[in-house]
């Protein structure tokens, strides 16, 4: 056991000092997506998919260390890299519309101003909405219409449309004719 611990030390040392780094950078990002989404008022929910974003990135940073760490070649490696991405590419060339919708939903966890609860309307001139924002998702937001009616839209497209705040109250009568 200690030969073993004698013929690898450098590696073994290195790798505790990647792990190490990798946790603290972990450990950052995360409090720091756990700051914006606190500062920002952002459902828990939201919080912790970025956690898992940062967890898939670290998780591949370490691949390609310690894969550098324990004798690879750079070239073997980005071979490897570039072919698993570039067969991940192919496959997701089909449903590049679910890509384009989780990238969105990062970039509405740092930068969209409305909240759960927020009442929008969306101007759409194909389908005008407005809306309670019920839940935002990895891909989609939950919108509730006036008359009830859940609407799942996509990430990408509420990016790619104006959207406008309804500072008035909701109420769950409102949009229904009297009796």
């Amino acid at each position: 056991m200690l030969d073993v611990f004698f013929l690898n030390k450098n590696q073994i040392i290195t790798t505790a000092a990647i792990l190490l780094a990798l946790w603290i950078l972990q450990f950052i990002m995360k409090k720091a997506a756990h700051r914006v989404g606190h500062r920002s008022e952002i459902h828990i929910t939201r919080t912790r998919l970025m956690f898992k974003y940062i967890n898939i990135l670290v998780t591949i940073i370490a691949i390609f260390l310690l894969s550098l760490t324990w004798g690879y070649n750079a070239q073997e490696i980005a071979l490897i890299f570039s072919s698993l991405f570039a067969i991940i590419g192919v496959a997701m060339f089909a449903i590049w519309s679910i890509l384009s919708n989780i990238t969105a939903g990062i970039i509405l966890f740092f930068s969209f101003p409305y909240k759960i609860g927020s009442r929008i309307k969306i101007h759409d001139k194909d389908m005008p909405v407005e809306a309670v924002i019920e839940d935002i998702k990895a891909f989609h937001l939950h919108l509730r219409t006036l008359d009830g009616e859940l609407i799942t839209y996509p990430n990408n497209l509420i990016l790619q449309k104006a959207v406008s705040l309804i500072e008035k109250e909701y109420h769950a009568d409102e949009g229904k004719d009297a009796l």
